[in-house]
């Protein structure tokens, strides 16, 4: 176990952490965050699909050939140590330590045992294959500790016909059906953008469910393996839409911005340019907060609005109605001038906008930290508070292989000799080699 000053919830808590991606890492991250000592255990080998990167060593041409946020790099430049440098990791890498291990040696099983021994909590999100390969199961590392919590976090599950599928968000989103639900009614899913939601909902599920199994380890001193299949994860999000199916025959489709019986319910372009507003009218006082707001306009006393079904059946016409007014005005106003009347509405803002919100700006959201390979930058806080438990991000994200010299020297208490081996050997590094793609 980790030693902790007592602050943090988690503190004393300690996690090998076999995370790639973003569902395993987020979880882990939800961990860090409030404490644990979070020990990522990566290969030099190879480069971990998308957690550290999309290239190891990404050339010029890389740059002009890829231009969305899964290429991106700061300024557009790989570095010395593109590794480091990328945004991704360093979306779920704060507060957490790295440490280098050759997975496809013999050794590496042993060094990740003797981690494991001195930790509470194994996690990982791969397919399950990956670790069989590895030779690593819950029932080895009860072995090693028997009162270790393991968290396994494949797509699909670890039984059933989906269970050696591989798989990145969009494809298990598409296999609990959620794919289908997004979008607009005259559009098929080819029109969608990736959101990941089921990874964002995985991680929070997987921290959660880390949480309650060491409840239950201080009760009852045993540990326990948790299955968290990400797909299922997703399904209760939009179990009533099930449910509707199965009792009425009725399959869903997409939406679009649709809330029955809701209207206005949709995103309303602003004055300037791609500026939005979204806007939700439920019932018969924020509808009545709407027309105050829009100056008593003259269509406002159409009959066929004067109830929330007329409303909703002729929302295509309100919409237009709705349109006309927030092109007049910039969309922050727009927002204010609803709220005034108690009508939900929010601005739509861009990644630039949600650095400058005022809202984020006065709660101190923003940590700002600085990285040896990518400078200073602002970097998302906790993100919920305990009214008598200050906490802060601790330190930015950990270069690759940062604290190896903590894990093999002070944790497993290595000789400098042994160590010295180790580095020949390929386990203890900082660097992916020029052969690493």
């Amino acid at each position: 176990m980790a030693q902790g000053r007592g602050g943090l919830p988690l503190e004393g808590i300690r996690v090998t952490d076999l995370t790639i991606v973003l569902a395993g890492t987020g979880a882990a991250s939800l961990l860090a965050d409030w404490g644990a000592e979070v020990i990522r255990v990566e290969p030099l080998q190879n480069l971990q699909p998308v957690t550290r990167g999309a290239q190891a060593h990404p050339s010029p041409a890389f740059f002009e050939a890829n231009h969305t946020w899964y290429f991106a790099y700061p300024d557009r430049i790989a570095g010395e140590r593109p590794w480091n440098r990328y945004p991704f990791y360093h979306a779920h890498g704060k507060n957490k330590m790295s440490m280098t291990v050759d997975m496809r040696k013999p050794e590496a099983l042993e060094l990740i045992h003797r981690l494991v021994r001195i930790s509470d909590i194994f996690v990982e999100n791969a397919v399950p294959s990956t670790l069989e390969k590895l030779g690593i199961s819950y029932e080895e590392l009860r072995e090693v500790k028997p009162d270790i919590i393991m968290l396994r976090m494949p797509a699909y599950g670890l039984s059933g016909p989906y269970s050696s599928y591989r798989s990145f968000g969009s494809h298990l989103e598409g296999a609990a059906g959620h794919a289908f639900l997004r979008g607009y009614p005259d559009t098929d899913p080819s029109m969608n953008e990736d959101i990941y939601y089921g990874d964002a909902v995985a991680a929070a599920s997987g921290a959660f469910a880390l949480a309650t199994a060491l409840r239950r380890l201080k009760k009852t001193g045993k540990g326990g393996l948790i299955e968290l299949a990400q797909s299922e994860a997703v399904i209760p999000a939009f179990g009533d839409l099930l449910l509707d199916y199965q009792v009425n025959g009725r399959i869903a489709g997409p939406q679009g911005n649709d809330l029955y019986d809701a209207a206005p319910h949709n995103t309303f372009q602003c004055k300037g340019d791609d500026r939005w507003v979204a806007i939700a009218v439920g019932n018969d006082r924020e509808w009545r907060g709407l027309l105050t707001a829009l100056g008593e306009p003259e269509w406002g006393k159409d009959p066929r609005f004067s109830t929330q079904q007329g409303r909703f059946e002729h929302r295509k016409e309100l919409d237009k109605h709705v349109t006309e007014w927030t092109l007049q005005y910039e969309d922050r106003w727009v927002m204010e001038r609803l709220q005034q009347e108690r009508v939900p509405a929010g601005v739509l803002n861009s990644d630039k906008d949600v650095l400058e919100d005022p809202q984020i700006k006065a709660r101190g959201f923003f940590e700002e930290f600085d990285h040896p390979d990518v400078g200073t930058n602002k970097y998302p806080g906790i993100i919920w508070k305990m009214a008598k438990t200050p906490n802060s991000v601790r330190f930015p994200p950990a270069t690759l292989g940062q604290h190896n010299d903590y894990v093999y020297k002070e944790l497993f208490n290595i000789s400098d000799e042994e160590c010295d081996r180790l580095v020949r050997e390929g386990h203890i590094g900082t660097e992916y080699g020029p052969h690493v793609p």
